[in-house]
């Protein structure tokens, strides 16, 4: 009977793994660019793109949505139409890579409890602004002492840095 009681209670699991979803009560752990990673938005290649890379993973799947910009992983977060059961969202932390065009595999935080330093004079791939994430505080703050920008929290991030006003055409 004991058994019986186990194998049940393991069968949601097993039948889960076996569709190739994760439990929805599983916090996925970061995975590592592979050469057919595709950014979310833009389609292209994740090798293409310098600078910190973002992945998000959404409720009781096992494949994350790859961003080629940190700020492309915030937009996504707060586009209304994008899903909104995130499970766990993971940034490259600059302050432990030793080459900024191509993060080195093992560099993943998540997203939610770095910090990151925005209006800086590093440039995401598409030559535009950045979200530089870093783990460590003091870390961020030597980057913008260097670099220029302000560092902010997840929670603080400005809706008008992710989403810059478009100018009015002059």
């Amino acid at each position: 009977m004991r058994r019986a009681v186990v194998f049940l209670m393991a069968l949601p699991l097993v039948a889960t793994v076996a569709c190739n979803k994760l439990p929805d009560r599983v916090k996925p752990a970061p995975q590592e660019i592979s050469e057919g990673a595709q950014a979310q938005f833009c389609g292209m290649a994740l090798t293409e793109h310098p600078g910190p890379k973002g992945q998000l993973f959404v409720r009781g799947q096992d494949k994350p949505f790859w961003f080629a910009s940190v700020r492309d992983t915030f937009a996504f977060t707060m586009l209304a139409e994008m899903p909104k059961n995130i499970a766990a969202i993971y940034v490259n932390d600059m302050g432990r890579v030793r080459n900024w065009s191509v993060p080195e595999p093992g560099t993943w935080v998540e997203a939610r409890e770095a910090v990151y330093v925005i209006g800086s004079r590093r440039r995401a791939g598409m030559d535009t602004d950045e979200a530089v994430p870093f783990a460590a505080p003091d870390a961020a703050h030597r980057f913008a002492a260097d670099n220029g920008g302000r560092v902010v929290r997840y929670e603080e991030m400005p809706l008008d840095y992710i989403f810059p006003p478009q100018g009015n055409g002059s």
